[in-house]
């Protein structure tokens, strides 16, 4: 759905206990490099050297071990930092709008920042600003972490979206980049309450950290006995290969990218369209051999545990192939009135849903207009879907008080009363962020969101709504916290939000869709900027810079992200339709259907009473209900497969269709078994020294390579027009899969 939904990787690595000193410097104090952060007391390593982290993993992964003197206020972490943050930040705000949606993530420059700090380290003159010495960790985390705070592309980007595009809205450039910073920025302040709860106790483990630690370490510790390519010149080679054979999925060749050969047996049936097209249809036999089409919408396959990507599989299988079809084909809810898959709305005798006719001139709902033009129609797929978010929402709940319920307990516990760790202890040698720092990013876009919400009228969000979508994360972000701390996953609050302001306040789109901006991604964002504290934590970074490097790529990532999303939407000609292929925007267009369900229509109309899709309100209850049998079966047969069955993993994911469709599901199963399942099985040296590079690499060739094709056609409007292009039929040569059901 238009929920952000990320998959994390829980895989951690056994290190060698014993770190590779890095080289000392001549001064004796960190403050000789960087005032304010002076150390405090007299804390080295030899005070601890006996301690450690009561928390194994911890232990295998994280060092107990710090020098302070380490510089990092340096020319070549600020460079980098700000250098990759700009990349990333452009780059995914690009392929936003694009058909296949991939992200480059930030472990892309935590695998390229390091050879360039290297290189960086040798050729730039000795200096205590431009180059105090070789290239270290705490320099290495900092330039990551600046790149996670910028990486993802600003939620309230959606909304200035839809208002340009459907809504004949632009609050300029003052409202569009206040919008941004602020719903951006309150969960940053949020995150500085929640340091004693959710950072300081070794109990708040964050398990996605501990690969990121792995990593790190792997790259400040000598190869040693390493045999077979080296990791950089395997990247390079992945890299340029990747890059070249971009250009034929990605220009000469497009129908590589939805390669339905199997409706090519009979164009003309519609439902073998239905079934096997790519881009419009179920995808079943459907190819893909478009590295963006595969990674565009759950990340890279090749970094998901194995035993998820089953779930996943499972789930988008018996969703797309069985659920969806017997649906379609029995005519629920007048389901063959319409294309078998699409976010788009209808009316009920399958035209195209014109909202414009049932809105105000101040956007709100014409109620009398709505009750002789509707009701709102959507397709069997959309509305099923759903309600697998319902279901996703209370199944985690369940999921988590009976698999995790008694460690969750326990642990909060002892990060209440336990003493403090050898992290905790060695963290002490720098100075903290102050609160009030935190307090005055809080207030300040608080204070500024009122003036967003009150100079731009056409938000229609009164002050009490404001307070409101502020509350909800205030109140549910340290339960779900604790849960991601310990369990790895973090419950949404998107559905809940539009929900309560749906009933709240009815026939107000944009309203809605910034409620639900500023109540979710505000405890998404805190809990992103909490993980990378924590991150900072473990590899002993002083928080001050955390603080700052956190702010400048949150900061810098919003221009970027505005910068792109409107020059996009100025130059690219019919944005967002299909004949500006492949910037088509399906995640604008779900944005926009949710800002209609939810804000226009309302959910008291489009899931309450009589309508078609009451029934979807059942999922709430099936979700809170179905991990119950599972966990029992676990718990009665403890070396089944029942306990690798995970519920809330399979809604959330395949709750993303659409904008996702199935096709995209199925490729990343099919190399998510290669990559981690049978490489790492029958492969496994080969799998620990390159699979992580293999994706990195894929991922920026694909991306550079994308770029410079974009470039080439608008500049020079050619694209090759013949049978492998689509030529003058449907792209995927499927013509009959995005058609109703109709005779």
């Amino acid at each position: 759905m238009e929920s952000k939904t990320s998959i994390h990787s829980s895989h951690s690595s056994r290190m060698e206990e014993k770190v590779e000193q890095m080289s000392a410097f001549d001064e004796k104090k960190a403050g000789s490099y960087y005032d304010d952060e002076k150390i405090v007391g007299d804390i080295t390593t030899d005070t601890f050297q006996n301690e450690d982290s009561p928390i194994e993993e911890v232990r295998a992964v994280v060092p107990n071990t710090d020098d302070p003197t380490l510089p990092i206020y340096t020319f070549r972490m600020w460079c980098l930092g700000l250098v990759f943050s700009c990349v990333l930040a452009f780059v995914n705000q690009f392929f936003w709008y694009r058909r296949n949606a991939m992200t480059l993530s930030p472990l892309v420059v935590q695998l390229i920042s390091f050879p360039i700090g290297k290189f960086m380290e040798k050729v730039i003159p000795k200096s205590r600003f431009f180059n105090p010495g070789p290239f270290n960790m705490k320099e290495h985390v900092l330039i990551t972490v600046m790149a996670n705070c910028s990486y993802g592309t600003a939620y309230a980007i959606d909304i200035i979206t839809i208002q340009n595009l459907w809504y004949g809205q632009d609050m300029g450039w003052g409202g569009d980049i206040l919008l941004i910073w602020t719903t951006q920025l309150i969960g940053f302040g949020m995150a500085g309450v929640l340091r004693p709860y959710l950072v300081y106790p070794s109990a708040m483990v964050w398990p996605s950290n501990l690969a990121n630690i792995s990593l790190f370490r792997s790259f400040h510790i000598a190869d040693g006995e390493w045999t077979g390519v080296p990791r950089y010149k395997y990247f390079l080679y992945c890299f340029c290969a990747m890059f070249v054979y971009y250009w034929l999925p990605g220009y000469f060749f497009q129908v590589l990218t939805f390669f339905s050969w199997a409706c090519w047996i009979k164009p003309s049936n519609r439902v073998l369209s239905q079934l096997t097209g790519g881009l419009e249809g179920l995808g079943l036999l459907a190819i893909s051999f478009d590295w963006s089409t595969i990674v565009s919408f759950l990340g890279s396959p090749f970094v998901v545990p194995w035993w998820a990507i089953a779930n996943i599989a499972v789930g988008a299988a018996l969703v797309s192939w069985v659920i969806v079809p017997a649906l379609y084909y029995t005519n629920t809810w007048n389901s063959k009135n319409f294309p078998i898959i699409t976010s788009a709305l209808f009316t009920s005798d399958g035209g195209a849903w014109n909202n414009s006719i049932v809105l105000n001139a101040d956007k709100t709902l014409n109620h009398e207009a709505y009750d002789e033009y509707g009701p709102l129609y959507m397709t069997s797929f959309f509305a099923f879907t759903y309600g697998i978010m319902f279901a996703g929402v209370t199944s985690i709940l369940t999921h988590t008080f009976l698999y995790h319920g008694k460690d969750i307990i326990r642990q909060f516990k002892a990060s209440r009363t336990e003493d403090e760790d050898i992290h905790r202890k060695l963290m002490r040698a720098y100075p903290e962020v102050p609160f009030w720092w935190y307090a005055f990013i809080f207030f300040g876009s608080l204070g500024v969101s009122f003036g967003v919400i009150y100079g731009w009228p056409e938000i229609k969000l009164p002050w009490w709504g404001f307070l409101l979508a502020v509350a909800i994360p205030m109140i549910f972000t340290l339960p779900i916290g604790i849960i991601q701390a310990v369990t790895n996953q973090q419950p949404g609050l998107n559905i809940i939000t539009e929900l309560v302001i749906g009933y709240a306040l009815p026939g107000r789109p944009i309203a809605n869709v910034t409620f639900k901006t500023y109540g979710y991604i505000s405890m998404a964002q805190c809990l992103t900027f909490v993980g990378d504290l924590k991150l900072g934590h473990y590899t002993k970074v002083p928080p001050r810079a955390m603080f700052w490097v956190q702010i400048v790529g949150t900061a810098i990532a919003g221009v970027i992200n505005l910068a792109t999303a409107k020059w996009l939407m100025a130059t690219v000609e019919n944005i967002c339709t299909p004949e500006a292929y492949p910037f088509t925007c399906p995640s604008a267009h779900t944005f926009y259907s949710a800002s209609i369900i939810w804000g226009t229509i309302g959910p008291g109309k489009m899931f309450g009473g009589v309508s078609p899709y009451a029934s979807m309100n059942w999922f709430f209850l099936i979700g809170f209900l179905l991990p119950i049998p599972f966990w029992y079966l676990s718990k009665r047969y403890p070396n089944s497969l029942w306990k690798y069955v995970h519920l809330p993993l399979i809604f959330n994911a395949t709750g993303m269709m659409p904008p996702a469709v199935p096709l995209n599901f199925s490729m990343w199963c099919a190399l998510g078994f290669i990559s981690m399942y049978w490489l790492r099985k029958y492969r496994h040296n080969w799998w620990i020294k390159y699979n992580y590079l293999t994706s990195a690499a894929f991922d920026s060739g694909c991306a550079i390579a994308a770029l410079i094709i974009w470039g080439i056609v608008q500049g020079s409007g050619y694209t090759p027009n013949w049978w492998g292009n689509g030529g003058d039929v449907s792209f995927d040569h499927c013509p009959l899969s995005s058609s109703n059901g109709l005779d």
